[in-house]
């Protein structure tokens, strides 16, 4: 009996390599984005610029001495609000409790005009919901981030992100590699999205493991950018010495 023979980079056209090129290339560029969007996310929570592990803990677990709000008004949002004497108006709103008739009165117009044309679940579910009161109460106290919004985010993840490194997967085992190193290198990127995503669960209560989140989330990028990187290079010269030599 025959052994089974196994497609490689060698054995598909140039016109299924060029779509596996720009398809790479794409998810590696809204890759690129999404850290960028997790940098001016959570960067500067902490009052300092820059993102930090400190940033990670004020995102899951909360802070005791302030509140993501109030943090953001006078940081990172604080462009985005029309005029500078809002920014009093809110932190005194969160001073005085946050309560929710002073939100309607003070708070609601402010957020509906200058902020909820990015902080709206449709638009962008990892960003706070500051589209009702409940949302922003989430926000306007010293606990971080609630389990639902925890829950509803990390189901995104799980369906996106899977379906996203099953085809780096599937093109990335069409490399001529040990085989074991293949299969291990195919495994890691989805461990490490699902320590990530434990890990925030985690963080909620137990600040230190802020330490994991960052930790698995730079694991499952590196393993995920060195799969396109590695199927890039043996589709279109890997592949080509291959078939010289023949």
């Amino acid at each position: 009996m025959a052994p089974e023979r196994f497609r490689r980079f060698k054995d598909i056209s140039v016109s299924e390599r060029i779509l596996n090129t720009v398809f790479l290339l794409t998810i590696g560029l809204g890759y690129l984005a999404a850290l960028a969007n997790l940098y001016y996310t959570h960067q500067g929570l902490d009052g300092k610029a820059g993102l930090s592990v400190e940033d990670v803990v004020i995102s899951y677990h909360g802070s005791n001495t302030q509140t993501r709000l109030g943090t953001a008004i006078k940081g990172i949002m604080k462009p985005n609000l029309r005029y500078s004497s809002d920014q009093d108006v809110i932190m005194e709103w969160i001073n005085s409790g946050a309560d929710e008739p002073g939100y309607i009165e003070k708070i609601a117009p402010i957020l509906n005009r200058d902020c909820i044309i990015c902080h709206t679940p449709s638009v962008n579910p990892s960003l706070p919901d500051l589209t009702h009161y409940k949302g922003v109460a989430e926000v306007a106290h010293g606990g971080g981030a609630t389990i639902p919004t925890l829950v509803r985010v990390s189901h995104i993840h799980l369906f996106g992100i899977a379906f996203i490194l099953f085809f780096i997967g599937k093109i990335f085992l069409l490399c001529e590699i040990n085989v074991y190193i293949k299969r291990i290198a195919v495994v890691i990127p989805f461990a490490a999205m699902l320590l990530d995503i434990v890990s925030w669960f985690i963080t909620k209560s137990t600040p230190s493991f802020a330490y994991v989140v960052v930790i698995s989330g730079a694991l499952m990028g590196i393993s995920m950018g060195m799969q396109i990187l590695v199927s890039i290079y043996q589709m279109w010269f890997y592949s080509r010495q291959q078939n010289q030599g023949c």
